[in-house]
Formats: structure tokens, sequence, C-alpha cells
């Protein structure tokens, strides 16, 4: 009876750990917003929030999983909040979760795989009847803890720089038709939101960025303050300089269409040459492969007969 007992512990031990990990790769911190809606919202509609069927400027996110666990988290008087709270949301920001309990969310991950962790190790150790010094032992359960500890920041650092390369690849193109949409007469402000409904398939997370910039117009906030959120919220550097030639030419004066036509033909120049160096970068690449397994057997092919001639020729066979 105590060894089925300890089986079932350990199974719903792997199975939190199994959970929390899960949930941890997976962008379960809010209900997915649909960036087309959120690009058609009307401009008054922070306005008339409380008549149904207009949609908000302000997404509703308590109805989230990850809302509800945070909030009964804390009602129980545990709190989660962080002595870097800021430092996290710029960080979980530019991975993409810019919900208001995503940094509570985080700290809830993350002190719960450092517990389980180790817990996890020291069942799995006793069940294999391994018999572990002492000092042994407790290295595995700090490794345990510190994986627990720096795994979460390790995927949200992947994500962020998986999401930074996502816009950059796709800026080329949406520079391209804002220089379409302002060539045809349409104002800077309107480029946004039309430019966004256009890449929603095709760029979805630079498409979440210029919703961004179009609600914060519509609800009466600057150009300049919007445009540095924007790039704030990118954590692109080539999208901070396009927030600031927007600013410069708009405070001189300058003509916003010939200034987008040079900088997007940098931008697709800079596109090609990120191409070109991965391109380049290929042969490299391929011969750790080669040299591993390929080399060897070559190696072993050309030398097996001569290998077998002079055995033949030492032992008389």
């Amino acid at each position: 009876m105590g060894g089925e007992m300890m089986t079932w512990l350990i199974l719903a031990l792997v199975f939190g750990a199994v959970v929390l990990v899960v949930l941890a790769l997976a962008p379960l911190f809010g209900r997915k917003v649909d960036v087309a809606q959120r690009l058609s919202t009307s401009p008054r509609s922070s306005e008339v929030t409380s008549q149904p069927g207009i949609p908000s400027l302000k997404t509703d996110h308590s109805g989230s999983l990850w809302a509800k666990l945070v909030a009964q988290v804390e009602a129980r008087g545990l709190s989660l909040e962080d002595s870097k709270s800021n430092v996290l949301a710029e960080k979980l920001a530019l991975a993409g979760y810019e919900q208001p309990y995503a940094v509570r969310a985080y700290v809830l991950i993350r002190t719960g795989l450092t517990l389980l962790l180790p817990v996890l190790a020291y069942t799995l150790v006793t069940l294999s009847g391994a018999s572990l010094s002492v000092s042994k032992l407790y290295m595995l359960l700090v490794v345990a803890a510190a994986a627990g500890l720096y795994v979460p920041n390790v995927i949200v650092s992947g994500r962020a720089d998986r999401r930074k390369q996502e816009i950059l690849n796709g800026f080329p193109d949406a520079l391209d038709l804002m220089l379409v949409c302002v060539e045809a007469g349409l104002g800077i402000d309107a480029c946004f939101a039309r430019v966004g409904q256009e890449i929603v398939n095709l760029h979805p997370k630079l498409a979440d960025l210029f919703a961004g910039v179009s609600l914060e117009l519509r609800a009466g906030r600057a150009r300049s303050e919007a445009l540095k959120n924007m790039a704030k919220r990118s954590g692109v550097e080539e999208i901070q300089s396009f927030a600031t030639l927007v600013i410069q030419s708009d405070k001189l004066g300058a003509s916003i269409g010939q200034a987008l036509k040079v900088y997007a033909a940098e931008m697709r120049e800079g596109r090609r040459m990120r191409a070109e160096e991965k391109a380049h970068r290929l042969p490299v690449l391929l011969s750790i492969p080669l040299v591993l397994f390929l080399l060897p057997t070559m190696i072993g092919v050309l030398a097996l007969p001569a290998s077998i001639s002079l055995r033949d020729g030492m032992f008389g066979g």
C-alpha cells in the first residue's frame, strides 16, 4: 500500500511539473486579442463602453485562466509582487506579455518550479534506490532549484528574441504599404490602422504594434508619444529609428513621404543583407556534420583495404 501511494505521489508531482512547464511555454497569459478587431474599433468606443455590443479600447483580461489563478493565490495571502517589477514588466512586454497580471503570473511560475523541481528530483532519487552522499544530494537539489528559477527567464528571453526577429523581418513590407498610403493622400495616423489591417495575417505581431498606435491616437494621445511607446514595446532599433524619423519630420515640416521612401529602401537593403549573411553561414554550418559523420566514414572506407592487406602481410594470413 505504501508503494502504491508513493507511485501516485510521483505521478501527481510529474503532472504538476508538466502543467507548469507547458503553461510557461504557451502564451496563456490572456485570451488572444483579435488584432483586426482592435484596428477596426470605433474611435468613440472609449466613451460608450457601457453600451452592449460596442467594443472597447481597453482589453478585458478578467476571464483569463492566469488572471483567476493569480487572484486566487493572492486572495490566500501570498504576495506575488517582485522587487524588480518594472524590469520584469518591460522584459515580459518585449516577449509579448503585456497583460497587467503578467509579472505576478511569471513570479508564480518561477516560484512553483523552484519549489517543485527539487521535490521531484529528491522523490525520483529515493524511488530509484540510488545511494547518494549528502554533498551530491545537496548539489542535485541546488541544480534542480536553479533550473526552476532560471528556466522561465530563458523561455521569456527566447520568445522575446523570436518576436523581435519576426517584427524586424516584416517591417520593410509595412513601410512599403505605408509609403503607398501616404502617396495616395492618406494621413500618417490613418496609415497605421490601414496598414495594420493589411498585415494581420502576414505579420500579426507587427500588426498588433500598429493597432496599439492607432488606439492610442484615437484615444487622444500625442503622435510622438504613441510612436515612442510603439518603439519601446517592439524593442527593435529599426523601429526606434523610424519613430524618431517620423517625429523629426513632423516637427521640421519635412515630407514624410520622401522620408519613408528613403527609409523603406534602407530597410529592404538591410533585410537582403541579413539574408545573404545567413546564406554565407550555411557552408560553415554544414561543415560540422560533414566532419563529424561523413569524414570518419570515408576514412574507414579508404583505410579498410589497406588495413586488411597490412594484416595479411604481417601475420601471413
